[in-house]
């Protein structure tokens, strides 16, 4: 018995099976033939790893081929019900099904397909809930252990042991997971929702304002008088705008960028200690912890040019330029880490938040996009950053503002804590359903549905 047939324990009426006893094909796709350029705006949809979720498939960021690219690549067509399984890069092992209903379907090299002898959608959302959990991952993570993380080979995927029990308990068990699943999605759903509404306020807020009864101005179509032409179009007469330079010149700010490789080495992460601020650890305004890198106090203390304090703005400077965030209490002492600038505005006006948020919005995002170095992986320097534009109003409008977007910030921060807990219950089930730790109640007289 291999080391994998004994890492989790099934019932003895369950059976125990290869991927590739079980699957009628194990295979994945090809870049087309000129790559990103044969992509068109409708067509055939053409399935990449980051469309492929543990929550479901993903249309946002959707790419389409056309029907004469899609027939050239027909050995990677995908069909309704198959399990999608990524098996390269830093998101392998992420799992899901293709529903139906979507038309044609492919996929690149870096998505798998495993279909089932039988496609039908409960035996889809077990196999695919299976792989996504503990039995799955850690199959792939022994597997893929290695530094490089080149990823999963078709010998290696077709021999994961997989539990198959009879029909009718996968059915129940996909059927508990998947209304689950349905619950997240529509949680996930109100969170699309609240940051729609944001977004909405946002183009209020920073085109109008808000006065001291804590009303918008009437626009300018209703009071032209109100406001002013600006290089960064119509905005409240008594707003001003000034590049990011001439306001750090003026409060005695600066604009630094994190330790370079040669300061910090990969060697010096450590479980606990100092967190170190990355790109990747700034979202939607603030700062997770989930996966931030650590350091010890010592190494902290050589970098202490780089510790960030209370009224910081922290940057992404690459990948997604659109990450920033004010610094709160909570992250006082940490470092701002590689491939991000850390802002400090000193005297200034311009609050750090009403900073963050204006930086987040289009009237400098859209100055970024024309200024950035670089297209696979756009970057940032101090020349570029100094010269973008900012517009700014007194500390009180800002307050005011800013008061308006964390109403709806605590809405959708509460969503995802909803969110977080009903996945943390789906881990849960999956654990004692895939197992057979809990067994699901199955009578005689039950049929699987036809």
């Amino acid at each position: 018995m291999s080391e994998r047939e004994t890492l989790f324990a099934w019932p003895d009426d369950w059976e125990r099976i290869n991927i590739g006893n079980l699957a009628a094909r194990v295979g994945s796709g090809v870049t087309p033939t000129g790559g990103s350029d044969v992509y068109v705006d409708s067509g055939v949809i053409f399935i990449r790893s980051q469309n492929v979720t543990n929550s479901g498939l993903s249309l946002r960021d959707v790419a389409f081929i056309d029907s004469s690219t899609h027939q050239s690549m027909s050995a990677s067509e995908a069909y309704p019900f198959d399990v999608l399984l990524n098996i390269t890069g830093a998101s392998i092992g992420r799992c899901c099904l293709l529903p139906n209903g979507l038309g044609a379907a492919n996929v690149n090299q870096h998505v798998c397909i495993i279909r089932l002898p039988k496609p039908n959608l409960r035996d889809a959302q077990f196999l695919s809930a299976t792989l996504t959990s503990p039995i799955g991952q850690v199959q792939i993570w022994r597997l893929n252990a290695g530094a490089n993380r080149e990823g999963l080979n078709y010998q290696q995927l077709r021999s994961f042991q997989v539990p198959w029990p009879d029909e009718l308990t996968r059915w129940k068990i996909a059927e508990i997971l998947s209304t689950l699943d349905e619950t997240i999605e529509q949680t996930e759903a109100l969170i699309a929702k609240y940051q729609q509404i944001k977004a909405g306020l946002m183009q209020d807020l920073f085109t109008r304002g808000v006065t001291p009864d804590g009303s918008l101005r009437p626009n300018r179509a209703q009071a032209p008088h109100v406001y002013k032409n600006s290089p960064l179009g119509w905005i409240p007469k008594d707003w001003e705008v000034k590049t990011l330079g001439a306001i750090l010149k003026e409060c005695g700010g600066y604009l630094q960028t994190g330790p370079f490789g040669s300061q910090l080495h990969a060697h010096e992460y450590l479980l606990d200690g100092i967190p170190v601020v990355m790109p990747q650890d700034i979202n939607a305004g603030s700062i997770s912890t989930d996966q931030v890198a650590r350091i010890g106090v010592g190494k902290a203390r050589e970098l202490s040019r780089h510790r960030m304090k209370v009224g910081d703005v922290v940057i992404a400077r690459r990948g997604d330029l659109s990450r920033a965030a004010a610094i709160s209490t909570a992250c006082q002492g940490w470092v701002c880490g590689t491939g991000c600038f850390l802002l400090r505005l000193g005297g200034s006006t311009l609050q750090p938040e009403f900073a963050a948020a204006v930086y987040r919005h289009a009237v400098v995002q859209s100055q970024i996009a024309g200024l950035s170095v670089g297209t696979t992986m756009p970057s940032l320097n101090n020349h570029v950053m100094e010269r973008l534009l900012f517009f700014f109003c007194d500390v009180k409008e800002q307050e005011r503002i800013l008061r308006v977007l964390q109403t709806i910030d605590q809405n959708i921060m509460i969503t995802r804590h909803e969110v977080e807990k009903l996945t943390m219950e789906k881990l849960g089930l999956m654990d004692d359903l895939l197992t057979g730790r809990v067994r699901v109640r199955v009578t005689e007289s039950e049929e699987v549905p036809a």
